[in-house]
């Protein structure tokens, strides 16, 4: 599905906080937010992209050779040189913390390719590196091992669950310092629109706060608190 122009710019301008209420009251979704990861880096936590995913299973002893980067048919080789400047790459590593899905020598390709973030719900390895380098990662930890001490790459591309999150590829994919926060791609243009008035109306209404005046009506703000910032943020002719 083709986002509109504009729709990824405007998600950067909104906070994770209200992506999330913009899906629960309009949409009635409370599944969206990735549970039990967080940013190596809280300084580097925004992004906004479409997901690429990257499905991992338990690992078995004879497909050990599967298993390392170096191969062929290793799907998580694969994505890394093939998936979409700008995009996100999700990982569902099943909350495993049994090795690391990618290090710093992976990081630096992913960066070198323009990837936006990447989130996996399992761990990553190289943290010291990692916590200088510019690409955001979101994880649930760190371990020395490399992913395949437990863990086997078996596809790209495909629907997976990451930290109770069912992922598509292609859904858009925001982060902030309140987490990571995955939007069906039929409902961004939507949320973009009314999550930036969401954002609007509560900065107007937090400066009001602010200069004293009580939240009853206010926050949340009634149908004439809303009507109210609406005519006051009307554009003037001319």
């Amino acid at each position: 599905m083709t986002l509109a122009p504009d729709t990824l710019d405007i998600l950067r301008q909104i906070s994770t906080a209200t992506l999330s209420s913009q899906l629960l009251k309009k949409h009635g979704m409370r599944s969206r937010t990735v549970q039990d990861v967080r940013p190596l880096v809280a300084a580097r936590s925004r992004f906004v992209g479409p997901a690429s995913t990257l499905r991992y299973a338990p690992a078995r002893e004879d497909l050990e050779a599967v298993s390392s980067i170096s191969h062929p048919a290793n799907p998580a080789k694969a994505l890394i040189e093939t998936m979409p400047s700008g995009g996100v790459m999700m990982i569902d590593m099943q909350g495993s913390l049994a090795g690391g899905a990618l290090g710093d020598v992976l990081i630096a390709r992913l960066i070198a390719r323009g990837i936006a973030g990447v989130v996996a719900d399992g761990a990553m390895r190289d943290a010291g590196p990692l916590s200088v380098m510019a690409m955001p990662v979101f994880c649930r930890g760190v371990t020395a091992p490399p992913s395949f001490n437990g863990l086997l790459a078996i596809e790209k591309n495909v629907p997976i669950g990451c930290g109770g999150v069912l992922v598509y590829p292609g859904d858009i994919v925001c982060a902030d310092e309140d987490g990571v926060l995955v939007i069906p791609t039929h409902l961004a243009d939507k949320i973009a629109r009314d999550g930036l008035e969401q954002e609007q109306m509560e900065a107007w209404i937090k400066k009001r706060i602010e200069a004293g005046e009580s939240i009853e009506g206010l926050y949340p703000p009634s149908p004439e608190t809303m009507a109210a910032f609406r005519a006051a943020n009307l554009k003037q002719p001319g």
